[in-house]
C-alpha cells in the first residue's frame, strides 16, 4: 500500500495543498516508498530540514527520508526493529509513524491503516487500536487528524515490486491504473482536502481530486517532485525507461474455481525473494522484479486462465515465485464476495 504516496501526495499538491511526508524503507514482507522512489535513477530522499522546508515552499511537494536532521532516532529504531521481530508492536508501529508526521511539521494528518493478511494489524480490532493511538498522539500534539482503515487482504492495484508500482502509480496519475488502486487514493486525498480547509464535504474534494488528475495537473506536480530531488524527469513520461526485468513468465490458474481468499503477507515475501526487498538490512534491492497480479477475491477462472505475470532476472527465482504466489491463493467452487475497501475511519 506504499505506493498510494506516490499518487495521493501530487493529488492533494496539485489542489494548493502543501505536502510534506517523510517515509520509511521496505520492513519485512512490505515494501517502502522510498525503495520504489529509488526506481529513479538518481533520485534522493536525503535532504536537510533546510532542504526540505525549502522544496515545499517552492514546489509543494516532498518526499524525504529520516536523517540526521529529521526523526534521527527513528530511522536507527526502524532498522532495529526489522531484526529484533518487533515490526508488528502496536506501540512502536503508532511510534515510528506519528514522530515522522509530526516531525515532518504537518497541521493535518491523514492515517491510511491497514488490516488483513498483509499487515502488521490481521483483525480490524487491532487496526482500529493503532489507529486510536495515533490519532490519539496528534490530538495531544495539536493536530487535525483521521485515520482510515483500509483492506490489505489482497493486493492494493495490481503491482508487487519497485519499478512495476511506481509505473502503476504514474497510470493511475494517468487516469489508467486499476479501478480499486484509484478509488482507494480518490478517498484518502479527499479526506487530506477536507482536513486542509479545501473543501467542505468528501464528495466536494472528490471532485476536485479527479480534475487535477484529468487535466494532467498531479502527474505535472509528480515529475516536478521528481526532478527536484535528482531523478529523471523522462522516466516519469516514459516509464518503460525504469528499470527493466530480464525474464517474464505468466501465473496461470492452477485449477477451475473462484478465489477465495490471498495471503498477502506470503505475496509480499514472494516479491521479496524474488528481490524486490531485503531479507536483511544489508540487501540490495533489485528494482526490476516483481509481479502484476491482476486477480481479485471474488473473482472466477478456468484453469490455464492467465491471472498475472512475474518479472525476473533469476530464472531459479522466478520458479519459485510461480510456486510462492499460488500457494498464496485458497480456491473454492462457491460464489466470493469482493471485499470491501475500507472498514471505517477513526477521528
Amino acid at each position: 500500500g506504499d505506493k498510494t504516496t506516490l499518487v495521493v501526495q501530487p493529488l492533494v499538491a496539485a489542489c494548493g495543498v502543501p505536502v510534506g511526508k517523510m517515509s520509511g524503507r521496505g520492513l519485512g514482507s512490505s515494501g517502502g516508498t522510498l525503495d520504489k522512489m529509488e526506481s529513479f535513477t538518481g533520485w534522493s530522499s536525503d535532504l536537510t530540514l533546510v532542504q526540505f522546508k525549502q522544496q515545499l515552499a517552492e514546489i509543494g511537494l516532498v518526499l524525504a527520508g529520516q536523517t540526521h536532521h529529521l526523526a534521527p532516532a527513528d530511522g536507527k529504531l526502524y532498522a532495529l526493529r526489522d531484526v529484533t521481530g518487533t515490526v508488528a508492536n502496536t506501540a512502536l508501529i503508532a511510534a515510528s509513524i506519528m514522530s515522522k508526521k509530526l516531525a515532518a511539521g504537518a497541521d493535518a494528518i491523514v492515517l491510511d491503516v491497514k488490516t488483513g493478511s498483509g499487515a502488521f494489524m490481521a483483525s480490524v480490532e487491532d487496526a482500529k487500536e493503532l489507529a486510536q493511538i495515533m490519532v490519539d498522539i496528534g490530538k495531544d500534539a495539536g493536530r487535525k487528524v483521521v485515520a482510515l482503515i483500509s483492506d490489505m487482504n489482497q493486493p492494493l492495484g495490481h503491482a508487487v515490486g519497485n519499478a512495476l508500482e511506481v509505473k502503476e502509480a504514474i497510470d493511475t496519475l494517468k487516469g489508467d491504473g486499476p479501478a480499486d488502486f484509484w478509488a482507494h487514493c480518490l478517498e484518502v486525498a479527499g479526506h487530506m482536502l477536507v482536513l486542509a480547509d479545501k473543501a467542505t464535504t468528501l464528495e466536494e474534494a472528490k471532485g476536485l481530486v479527479t480534475a487535477v488528475r484529468d487535466n494532467g495537473a498531479a502527474l505535472d506536480k509528480f515529475r516536478q517532485m521528481v526532478a527536484a530531488q535528482g531523478g529523471n524527469p523522462a522516466q516519469v513520461d516514459n516509464p518503460d525507461l525504469l528499470p527493466q526485468a530480464r525474464l517474464t513468465a505468466p501465473i496461470l490458474a492452477p485449477q477451475d474455481g473462484t478465489i477465495k481468499a490471498m495471503n498477502t503477507a506470503a505475496l509480499g515475501w514472494a516479491g521479496v525473494h524474488l528481490g524486490a526487498g531485503r531479507l536483511v538490512k544489508s540487501d540490495t534491492i533489485d528494482h526490476a522484479v516483481g509481479f502484476v497480479l491482476t486477480a481479485k477475491v471474488g473473482q472466477t477462472f478456468q484453469a490455464g486462465e492467465q491471472l498475472g505475470t512475474i518479472y525476473a532476472n533469476d530464472a531459479a527465482k522466478l520458479e519459485q515465485a510461480q510456486q510462492e504466489i499460488l500457494s498464496a491463493l485458497t480456491w473454492t467452487s462457491e460464489k466470493v464476495a469482493a471485499l470491501p475497501h475500507f472498514y471505517g475511519t477513526i477521528q
